[in-house]
């Protein structure tokens, strides 16, 4: 965290203090929708704020980067994973394995 508290959009004029959100749960299925995204859970409140914005946008914003970006590394080990299986039984996708990889590094490039 950066020394000075800085303040995080939870999105609709929602705003927390990034030194007091302790958890986010992003919202999955039936829950998800019209600005719905994720629980955020901030000391001193008792209930868990609905954010309009992702879970890996508001990390990032509280100066995360690295936590917000663990998703691509379960996808990375879940492509590798699934690679080791197959080819133990015998049976490579090249196609599905290329798609795969091409997905999984365009969403590691940065803009320039």
């Amino acid at each position: 965290m950066p020394s000075e508290p800085r303040m995080v959009s939870l999105g609709f004029g929602k705003f927390a203090r990034a030194d007091n959100i302790y958890a986010l749960e992003p919202l999955v299925g039936d829950q998800r929708g019209d600005g719905r995204r994720t629980k955020v859970w901030v000391e001193g409140i008792p209930d868990a704020v609905i954010a309009s914005r992702t879970e890996g946008t508001i990390l990032r914003d509280m100066g995360q980067e690295a936590a917000a970006d663990a998703p691509l590394v379960e996808e990375a080990l879940d492509l590798a994973a699934r690679l080791a299986a197959a080819a133990d039984a015998g049976r490579v996708d090249l196609s599905d394995l290329g798609r795969r990889a091409r997905r999984l590094l365009a969403a590691t490039v940065t803009p320039a």
